[in-house]
């Protein structure tokens, strides 16, 4: 039987750091620490480059780094392979990605999803385990770390050259495993859109698809022939403006391969909440889990009612997004604009404009070029 366990998101910042700093790697993953034994691969999203470079990229959002001694947490776990496309891998520039794969060249891990350009980040990883070609590929919406052809970064999410890349790993090996970064952060569930795209990976020819990105874990689903795991949560990521039932808590899937029947085990955690590192739940926070889950995975199962949810969701969305398309962009504004104190200045016509430049890919292509120029 071949068993590959895949997690979340890796990001060995604030009170993880320290524990690594200071010598205290079990610490890091204590009662989990047996579910990283006895795997033939385990793979972490590594949300964020280790390197002491401090170049911070022009971006929307926080730029992140760790220490590259952080790297011992990976070896202790004995992360063999890491998946770096995501929207933080280029939090400091082309010398923070060319250090951080520089050590992962050092301990000899393997790495997938990005690259000195898009040619390079695009690359899949084929790993011959027990007689079996695994391909590995891994995408991640389009943010500030996306690579293009001339500029490194991260594999972008484009279902038609990601459709391409499938087809040709699934033509030269035996499984295909595809690792997406990507959906809502704070929602617990996909979008339509998501899951459509998740689908079209597996009717493309992966056997499973698994994404992270949300920093709280979804449901998952039996789709034909392939399973679609839609967020596994965070993996180990302290941060400490965010300690709640949605951030803290997280699962790893380990897939199982036995003479062509896919099969898999959940490994549910909780992760930095008092105390920093993983742990895994008690009876009690257990049955709790299995029931957030089983609901989640319900709402995905039901079209008419996952699309309920997205509504509902845009809905609360709406006022902070709109305000983003604002005129002026100050904290203050925002805040007053918020609370209504002052009017706003998106006219009925300028909500349609940019509708239809938002909407219509050819509009929307023009745009994202003028604004990066």
């Amino acid at each position: 039987m071949i068993k590959i366990l895949i997690t979340g998101d890796f990001c060995p910042i604030q009170r993880i750091e320290k524990l690594v700093l200071s010598g205290n790697n079990e610490k890091v993953y204590n009662d989990f620490l047996p579910y990283l034994q006895n795997n033939d691969i385990n793979i972490t999203n590594l949300e964020c480059p280790l390197t002491n470079e401090n170049n911070p990229l022009l971006k929307i959002g926080p730029n992140l780094n760790a220490k590259p001694e952080t790297i011992d947490a990976l070896v202790l776990g004995k992360f063999n392979l890491i998946t770096l496309s995501n929207n933080h891998i280029m939090d400091h520039g082309v010398a923070g990605l060319a250090s951080t794969i520089q050590l992962f060249e050092k301990n000899k891990i393997d790495y997938v999803g990005a690259g000195k350009n898009l040619d390079d980040a695009s690359k899949i990883f084929y790993k011959k385990i027990k007689n079996k070609q695994i391909a590995f590929l891994n995408f991640s919406e389009n943010e500030f770390s996306t690579a293009d052809i001339n500029h490194a970064g991260a594999n972008p999410l484009n279902p038609v050259s990601n459709y391409y890349s499938i087809k040709s790993a699934r033509e030269k090996s035996d499984y295909v495993i595809a690792i997406v970064h990507g959906g809502h952060e704070g929602y617990s569930l996909p979008s339509p859109r998501m899951v459509d795209t998740y689908r079209f990976f597996i009717d493309a020819g992966a056997n499973f698809v698994v994404g992270h990105h949300s920093h709280c874990f979804s449901g998952y689903e039996k789709y034909k022939d392939g399973f679609i795991f839609y967020s596994l949560g965070n993996f180990v990521f302290d941060w400490p403006d965010e300690r709640n039932l949605k951030w803290n808590y997280g699962y790893a899937v380990n897939l199982l391969i036995d003479e062509n029947r896919l099969s898999f085990n959940l490994i549910p955690y909780k992760q930095c909440l008092e105390n920093p590192g993983l742990f895994l739940l008690t009876d009690s926070e257990k049955k709790e889990f299995e029931v957030r889950l089983q609901k989640l995975n319900t709402t995905i199962s039901d079209k008419d009612l996952l699309y309920k949810e997205w509504v509902s969701f845009s809905g609360q969305m709406k006022k902070s997004c709109l305000i983003n398309f604002e005129c002026f962009n100050s904290r203050l504004y925002k805040s007053l604009r918020y609370r209504k104190l002052i009017p706003g200045f998106l006219s009925r016509s300028k909500k349609l404009l940019l509708v239809n430049i938002l909407r219509c890919e050819a509009h929307r292509d023009i745009a994202i070029e003028s604004l990066k120029s």
